[in-house]
C-alpha cells in the first residue's frame, strides 16, 4: 500500500496530470515566473526581507505596501486571484 501525504479531501491535493500535461504545465509556470513583471517583484521582496528583518515569515504585499501573511496575500486578501490579472504593483 502507498503512502499518502495529502488526504483525498484536502483542497491542497497535487492534480492528476498524466506526465505529458504535467511537463506542459511546469514549462508554463517557470514561463510566468520568469516573466520582467515577476523577476522585478522577486527581487524587490527579497531586498525588503535584507532591510526589514520583522517581514520574516511573511510576504511583501504589493498592492499594500506591507507585509501580509501568505496565505492572505496570494489569497488577494480573500478576493481571489482572478481579479488580479494583469495589474502591476509598485516595486523599487
Amino acid at each position: 500500500m502507498a503512502f499518502q501525504l495529502r488526504s483525498q479531501s484536502s483542497p491542497l491535493k497535487k492534480q492528476n496530470l498524466s506526465p505529458k500535461a504535467a511537463k506542459a504545465k511546469a514549462a508554463r509556470d517557470l514561463a510566468y515566473a520568469k516573466t520582467p513583471d515577476r523577476r522585478a517583484k522577486k527581487a524587490d521582496d527579497q531586498r525588503r526581507h535584507r532591510a526589514d528583518p520583522k517581514g520574516k515569515g511573511m510576504d511583501w504585499d504589493h498592492e499594500d505596501q506591507h507585509w501580509e501573511t501568505a496565505a492572505r496575500n496570494r489569497g488577494n486578501d480573500g478576493n481571489g486571484t482572478k481579479s488580479e490579472s494583469g495589474k502591476h504593483y509598485k516595486t523599487k
